[in-house]
């Protein structure tokens, strides 16, 4: 709790807050990026909009501990959002209450409570201070249950016509795959997300973290399996890069945290996959503000607006 309020004097600050599927992450942060706190609040995501209750406690909570009210508050989701950036629009399925909700009347503040897809501010996060800081061309991939994604181009973050933009990891790599949620056929997502992984190893693996074990340990036909994975994954990334031009590719999300076991296959793969006009060679970066991505995105989208 420390010795006193984390503001001093005259000082502004913002709260930035991720909604996720079962917890809300927050932070605190001065305007330059730095941060003054953070804060992880678990709901049950059964409990009718105990979520939401978790979003506000946590605002207030962190305004407490502040010992002043925030200049900025942002706030990032699952979803697509509105076109006034006022809530999340659709959500099917999950955090029932959440479409429509307008976050600056829920959370009775003062200024407009701007709202961005989770995928979208875990880029704008890694964007503004983390490993793409500064970078006006960068794509982002959060590998886990699914795979998420977000692009920004010449400095603007891609949202389109209705805010799908970026959903990288519904690409299509196999036409005759089954569809994914999205009803892709064979879509990255199902290539080397976590969720599927029980039938792409038929039923040995249960989660990618047993998967990448028994590849590290020497396992000859868990490194088939991991290595048609990751294939996967650096051709969709060299398509990305044909069609979005990027700096860097950052990766996120708990199947990254496999470290040289995904990235040395998937520089490899990329060597033989990716155009390099001129030798230019975009960067694999591993993303670095981890859980908290979305929510310094959403404070960096409160307070400087993502074009």
């Amino acid at each position: 709790m420390g010795d006193g309020p984390l503001v001093k004097g005259n000082m502004s600050y913002a709260i930035g807050l991720d909604l996720g599927g079962s917890s809300v992450k927050a932070v605190g942060v001065a305007r330059d990026g730095k941060k003054l706190l953070q804060r992880v609040r678990d709901f049950n995501p059964d409990e009718h909009m105990q979520w939401a209750e978790a979003v506000r406690n946590t605002a207030t909570e962190i305004q407490r501990e502040c010992g002043a009210a925030a200049e900025w508050i942002g706030l990032s989701a699952p979803g697509l959002a509105a076109a006034d950036g006022a809530s999340i629009a659709y959500m099917p399925g999950r955090l029932q209450g959440l479409e429509g909700l307008n976050w600056a009347d829920f959370l009775s503040a003062k200024e407009f409570v701007p709202v961005l897809n989770d995928a979208h501010a875990a880029l704008l996060g890694e964007v503004w201070v983390g490993a793409a800081r500064g970078m006006r061309n960068v794509i982002m991939l959060t590998l886990g249950t699914g795979v998420g994604g977000a692009a920004m181009v010449d400095g603007h973050l891609l949202r389109g016509q209705i805010g799908r933009a970026g959903h990288l990891g519904h690409a299509c790599l196999d036409i005759d795959g089954e569809p994914d949620i999205c009803n892709t056929p064979g879509s990255l997502e199902m290539a080397i997300g976590n969720y599927r992984i029980r039938e792409r190893s038929d039923g040995r693996f249960e989660t990618t973290h047993e998967l990448v074990t028994a590849v590290e340990r020497g396992d000859r036909d868990a490194k088939k399996i991991w290595l048609r994975s990751v294939k996967h994954l650096a051709a969709a990334i060299a398509s990305f890069i044909n069609i979005l031009d990027p700096e860097a590719a950052i990766l996120g999300g708990g199947i990254a945290r496999a470290g040289r076991t995904l990235i040395e296959p998937l520089q490899q793969f990329l060597d033989s996959m990716e155009w390099r006009p001129g030798g230019y060679k975009v960067q694999l970066l591993p993303a670095v503000l981890g859980e908290f991505a979305g929510a310094f995105g959403a404070a960096a989208n409160a307070i400087q607006p993502a074009k």
